[in-house]
């Protein structure tokens, strides 16, 4: 059964148009990942599942029964704490907001701290915190009426490594205990490490969606052995496989799939002074990049 189901989603802000024509189907229980560039719709699409935009046309169902509290959480791309007020006292306040009261709200604290590594931090106003624990908090935010639907709109933007683990591993929980998750990002080992299921979209239409190995068994690329490390300016050729130089690294195109094997025994018996060699392949960057193009975004 679908947690989400959006049928023809259309919005436009002037001349800019944010969505054209989403249909997207989000199962109970899955982990859906929204791949995008900047201004690709992503934020677009998920203010409009969670109320805050009206679509312009189209049709929104979502799966919201939840025991009378909020069914469905949401952590926005910006911070969205009270900074005088401490880790608690925020989510006092968010939780009243959702429907807690009493010593299920306590407790729905005390639960959500400990997930997010603030409990030693719990009195400590927001505003001394860093860019890390701040978006941990904003995230025991999301998670605080233990909704069965969260909305998750870049949420590991400029953390450190350390909150980053912590936030995989939380989300990860999260969805193998049943809660049904959909994250934008543009980090592709993001979506590669946590979502089980995969679209992509750009210009406001959603391009592609499935599996990891659906989306990428549509790489027109092909497997290349690449050469990393100050290339001479001449390389050595080979009679069975083409190169293209790069600025760190040159890639070796076997004419044969087959022979990528022996061709790395043919370049480490050339003498090319190189510090590594990796055989890379059709991934979730190189269908990315095949169709929503290589120009930067503003």
């Amino acid at each position: 059964m679908n947690a989400i189901s959006a049928k023809n989603l259309h919005k436009s802000f002037g001349n800019v148009v944010a969505l054209d024509g989403v249909d997207l189907e989000i199962q109970r229980g899955e982990f859906y990942g929204l791949l995008g560039p900047n201004g690709a719709g992503k934020t677009t699409m998920l203010r409009i599942l969670c109320g805050l935009l009206r679509p312009d046309s189209g049709e929104i169902t979502i799966d919201a029964a939840h025991n009378g509290t909020l069914a469905m959480g949401v952590v926005p791309q910006e911070i969205a704490l009270y900074d005088p007020l401490t880790a608690r006292q925020n989510l006092e306040v968010f939780g009243s907001l959702s429907g807690l009261r009493g010593s299920n709200l306590a407790e729905r604290i005390r639960t959500v701290l400990d997930a997010v590594g603030l409990s030693d931090r719990a009195t400590h106003k927001v505003k001394t915190f860093s860019g890390g624990m701040k978006r941990r908090l904003n995230l025991a935010v999301g998670i605080l009426a233990d909704p069965p639907i969260l909305l998750l709109d870049e949420p590991t933007v400029g953390v450190d490594p350390q909150s980053r683990t912590r936030i995989f591993s939380l989300l990860q929980e999260l969805n193998a205990a049943g809660k049904t998750l959909i994250y934008t990002t543009h980090y592709m080992e993001e979506a590669e490490r946590l979502c089980t299921r995969i679209g992509i979209i750009d210009h406001g239409k959603l391009l592609a969606q499935g599996t990891l190995s659906d989306l990428v068994s549509r790489v027109k690329t092909p497997r290349v052995v690449r050469v990393h490390g100050n290339m001479p300016a001449t390389l050595p050729q080979f009679e069975f496989a083409s190169s293209v130089q790069e600025e760190n690294h040159t890639d070796y195109v076997p004419r044969n799939p087959d022979d990528l094997g022996g061709l790395v025994s043919r370049i480490h018996a050339s003498g090319l002074p190189y510090d590594r060699i990796e055989i890379t392949g059709p991934n979730l960057e190189a269908l990315f990049l095949q169709l929503t193009g290589k120009e930067l975004r503003n």
